[in-house]
């Protein structure tokens, strides 16, 4: 994948388990709007966050990159106003995929015409591209979940189902 446009919470948490580089070998390049930056890097550094300054040596790294968006694209669903930066860029920059975690503002770039993906369905892509294993899929699965991401048990269940049968392919 060439370009997405990301929301902060796939990179806060890819970041506290210490998994931005996972990105990275995923995405050439990942452009987080202002709002993105504002919440992850300023606010996280004010709160102590590591993810913060994991996230701002990315930017600095050059391979992803903070751009501010020209108009608020319209949604008919209320979100927050990160999530609403994150399909207004992907729509100005012509990108179609944006990594997101919520599920409004997954409906809501679907119905702007953009591909929602989010943190999961990265890292099993990442075990069916082989970058990762089932041991390491389950690691960083671990830290993600520790670290505040909150999955239904179910869903917790079914991804590690996904990623064990993708790892025997």
């Amino acid at each position: 994948m060439d370009r997405l446009v990301s929301n902060a919470t796939p990179l806060i948490y890819l970041a506290r388990a210490n998994q931005l580089s996972l990105l990275q070998s995923m995405v050439k390049q990942v452009f987080i709007p202002e709002a993105v930056y504002r919440e992850v890097v300023i606010e996280g550094k004010r709160l102590g966050e590591k993810d913060a300054y994991r996230v701002e040596r990315a930017i600095k790294q050059g391979w992803m990159i903070v751009q501010g968006i020209k108009v608020i694209y319209p949604v008919e669903i209320t979100i927050h106003p990160g999530e609403a930066e994150v399909i207004s860029l992907a729509k100005e920059k012509e990108i179609e995929v944006v990594l997101i975690d919520d599920a409004k503002a997954r409906a809501a770039s679907e119905m702007a015409g953009l591909k929602p993906i989010g943190t999961l369905w990265l890292m099993l892509k990442a075990v069916k591209n082989h970058l990762l294993n089932f041991d390491q899929f389950l690691s960083i699965l671990e830290d993600v979940v520790q670290s505040g991401f909150y999955l239904k048990e179910e869903v917790y269940l079914k991804v590690v189902r996904k990623a064990r049968e993708l790892s025997s392919d």
